[in-house]
């Protein structure tokens, strides 16, 4: 039976999380663009939104990168530079800092929405269940670190990190990979997974926007001319005096 539902949760859902999270987040940019916003509710009161915001857009966004990075870089890549041990600990300390504004943000986030009657009489059911399940999913990577601080010969990191690389590279073998990882490393995987799933449904297609913006970088410059008529000498004057 185990061996079952980690096929399931771990061969088979990350695929269907990925192709709705692309082919959903490109139908509705494509049919619902008045859509396509984060919902802000700043308008309604400010207060605990700068703190709660910032905290964890800081802390998420420093986890996105640093899962995609640590998860995705083949061992023999950074194997010269930093062994696996050292980049579990690293991994751990950063982590935990960033998992842990982004928790405390996100609190805030939830609080202020649930607390405040203006803000939950206009928020949608998706997004109490977004700041829910995200609550959840930061609360689960805090609870993974004591786990890994039990085999900081950085083995487990390494299965994950293979696991994660064997599915977007469409290899087989990675469920096995994980038959000794806890179910804290599991839920975390999975509810990971699960956001992916939703993403494309509620507020969170903004971030395609802020990674869109980054092309504004690479954009040229722009030339801009005023537009001059050619007009003989003194037209101008004549046209004064005539008014």
């Amino acid at each position: 039976m185990t061996a079952w539902l980690d096929t399931l949760l771990f061969g088979i859902y990350p695929y269907i999380c990925l192709a709705v999270f692309f082919i959903g987040s490109w139908v509705r940019f494509d049919r619902d663009q008045y859509t396509w916003k984060s919902d802000s509710s700043q308008l309604l009161r400010t207060g605990s939104l700068r703190w709660g915001s910032n905290l964890f857009h800081i802390g998420v966004l420093f986890l996105f990168f640093g899962h995609t990075v640590g998860m995705l870089t083949p061992h023999f890549m950074y194997e010269p530079i930093i062994s696996a041990g050292n980049k579990q600990l690293m991994a751990m300390v950063s982590g935990g800092i960033a998992g842990l504004l982004g928790f405390v943000g996100v609190s805030i986030l939830l609080h202020r929405r649930l607390s405040d009657p203006r803000i939950r009489a206009t928020s949608k059911t998706s997004d109490i269940v977004l700041l829910v399940l995200l609550w959840l999913q930061l609360a689960l990577g805090l609870a993974t670190i004591p786990l890994s601080a039990q085999h900081l010969d950085g083995s487990m990191m390494i299965k994950l990190a293979e696991w994660a690389q064997r599915i977007v590279t469409f290899r087989s073998g990675g469920v096995e990979l994980l038959a000794d990882a806890g179910w804290i490393f599991k839920a975390h995987m999975a509810l990971g997974m699960s956001i992916f799933l939703i993403f494309p449904f509620t507020r969170l297609v903004h971030v395609w926007s802020g990674f869109g913006t980054l092309a504004y970088v690479l954009r040229p410059y722009q030339v801009v001319r005023a537009r001059r008529l050619n007009l003989p000498p003194g037209h101008l004057q004549s046209q004064d005096r005539r008014a």
